[in-house]
């Protein structure tokens, strides 16, 4: 594990448990974390926290990541900004990086490699460009059965309607642990 200087870190996420677990994580390493799950959130937060650094969830409920790092770019020109998301296509990851984003990370990602995107330039190197590769056609998989479940609210029998697989086939797949990218 790399030790990076305490900072302060803005974490934009509309699943409340994952965001629990990562402002849990980067506080344990002692970095001072506000955390937002809307966009009027992060209005709010801004008025109280001024962040050198953002973890931002691309699709968030109802509302667009993208327009979270133009607010954090308007408000904070030097913000670092990390888009994290489980919906990674090469075109929204254009679109962060002519925002202003740093990096661009597929979910599910840990703290390390989170930290390690977020400081890269900071300790002179590049951001690792294992970070940024095209993901394994399985892993691709993996995120739209994720996906298509969340958007059926977890019901498999729908989602597995909605995929045109038969349920036993979709509870199989989602039983194994994400494929490495």
């Amino acid at each position: 594990m790399n030790h990076h200087p305490p900072s302060k870190i803005l974490l934009v996420e509309d699943d409340a448990v994952f965001l629990n677990r990562l402002a849990t994580s980067l506080r344990r390493r002692r970095h001072e974390v506000a955390t937002a799950s809307e966009i009027h959130e992060v209005r709010k937060a801004l008025e109280e926290f001024s962040p050198e650094y953002a973890v931002v969830d691309l699709r968030l409920d109802g509302e667009s990541g993208l327009d979270v790092v133009r607010l954090l770019r308007d408000r904070l020109p030097e913000i670092r900004v990390l888009i994290l998301t489980g919906y990674g296509s090469i075109a929204t990851a254009v679109d962060a990086m002519r925002l202003g984003a740093v990096d661009y990370l597929s979910k599910p990602a840990d703290t390390d490699q989170i930290e390690a995107a977020l400081f890269s330039e900071i300790a002179g190197m590049p951001a690792p460009a294992s970070e940024t590769s095209v993901p394994s056609l399985d892993r691709v998989e993996w995120e739209h059965l994720q996906r298509v479940l969340r958007d059926c609210d977890g019901n498999v029998s729908a989602t597995a309607r909605k995929l045109g697989i038969e349920r036993r086939t979709l509870q199989r797949k989602l039983r194994k642990y994400p494929p490495e990218t």
